[in-house]
């Protein structure tokens, strides 16, 4: 059983984290602005600080985050751009600030177009059309990969609000999409946007899917430590993966 801060509790994935959390059996703590938005059933399984993760100092982050076995941040939207960059260095920054033998273990949240598209390297946030909106993404595990801290990053396709499969069933990576990239879209960067979000579509996975392998994975320096990570369903879903698409 591990202590576990929860931010963006609220969210479409946070929910889901607090959730198997509590269920799980962890000493669960929430950092967040709105204690009301939390379900009366949750808040009393809970510990709550109050307080506003983007006006909070560092240091004051910092004393609430060295308390904790793990920290868990699924805070911020990637459309935000600057704010979600300077949120997450706000996070990255408070961690670096405790002394290395008290720091948690964190996970963070980017997207599938963090993954490596193949051996080369190139990642979908490098492709120009997805860049002007994912950039956030590329600057945030910049600023991460470069820290000591014991970091992951959960990099899904589209989470969807279905039952979840298991982890036993999921596809997982380190750090490569699941599915290599065709050669023609290798040689010819304007091919690989379309075929990149072919790749996407068949990485939509469940909110309750992703949170529950954040969960399973809090072990300080495990097989994830350091890496992006990247989830799909099993390829014997295609149907489902397209009737998901059209719910979205």
């Amino acid at each position: 059983m591990s202590k576990i801060l929860i931010l963006g509790a609220t969210g479409s994935l946070g929910r889901h984290v607090v959730q198997q959390a509590v269920s799980t059996h962890h000493n669960v703590s929430i950092l967040l602005r709105t204690p009301s938005k939390l379900p009366a059933d949750i808040q009393k399984k809970v510990v709550v600080y109050e307080a506003d993760l983007a006006e909070m100092s560092t240091s004051a982050l910092a004393t609430v985050f060295r308390t904790h076995d793990a920290v868990i941040n699924t805070a911020g939207y990637v459309t935000q751009g600057q704010i979600f960059v300077d949120l997450t260095d706000r996070i990255v920054t408070s961690l670096e600030s405790i002394p290395e033998r008290e720091r948690p273990v964190c996970w963070f949240l980017a997207g599938a177009a963090l993954l490596d598209m193949d051996e080369s390297g190139r990642r979908g946030v490098d492709l120009p059309v997805l860049s002007s909106t994912y950039w956030p993404h590329r600057v945030n595990f910049d600023r991460i990969r470069q820290t000591t801290l014991d970091w992951r990053i959960l990099c899904p396709g589209p989470m969807v609000a279905q039952s979840p499969l298991g982890l036993d069933r999921m596809r997982i990576s380190l750090d490569r999409l699941l599915v290599e990239v065709q050669a023609f879209a290798r040689l010819r960067p304007e091919a690989a946007l379309p075929f990149f979000s072919d790749l996407i579509r068949e990485m939509i996975i469940t909110y309750a899917d992703a949170a529950a392998l954040m969960i399973a994975n809090i072990t300080a320096n495990n097989e994830m430590s350091h890496h992006r990570v990247g989830m799909a369903l099993p390829v014997d879903m295609r149907d489902e993966k397209k009737q998901w698409a059209v719910q979205q």
